[in-house]
């Protein structure tokens, strides 16, 4: 027993039940009833009369009785270590005082500096040693754009 949809409900139709439309495009269309098809003559839209099963559908009427509520799975928080660390480091590392942490920043910055204050002296040093030979003390050149210069545009009244 093939059981048929009506286009306009949506409910079923049984053999023997309903009545097919053919339209002028050559679509076959099947109501349950003459009010399904009259309804859709009229068009109707079928999602806001309340009794099809679309209007139904839409809404979201009575499909809380019918469907078993979902299970929700929990995200489980799971501690991975980076490439080239493990996760005992980061966790010595996240644990370490703030105080510490500050201390291992200054003299970072302080060994930085200390190799900046060296590479300096090394500089002039060298450059004390240019000056005794005769060489001659090379000063940065400014670099000169070769731009023409802009006068008053031509023909910008439009």
């Amino acid at each position: 027993m093939k059981l048929e949809i009506c286009n306009y409900s949506g409910y079923k139709i049984y053999p023997g039940h309903g009545k097919r439309v053919v339209k002028v495009d050559g679509k076959v269309h099947i109501y349950l009833n003459s009010k399904c098809q009259r309804s859709a003559d009229m068009r109707r839209n079928p999602r806001r009369v309340t009794w099809t099963v679309y209007y139904r559908r839409k809404h979201k009427k009575g499909a809380a009785e019918q469907e078993v509520k979902k299970r929700t799975r929990r995200n489980i928080k799971f501690q991975r270590a980076i490439t080239g660390v493990t996760w005992n480091e980061i966790l010595a590392k996240r644990n370490q005082q703030p105080e510490f942490r500050k201390a291992q920043r200054q003299d970072a910055i302080n060994a930085a500096k200390q190799a900046k204050k060296a590479k300096a002296q090394q500089k002039k040093v060298v450059q004390a040693a240019n000056v005794k030979a005769g060489k001659p003390v090379k000063k940065p050149e400014k670099i000169q754009k070769n731009l023409p210069k802009m006068g008053p545009k031509k023909g910008t009244q439009r």
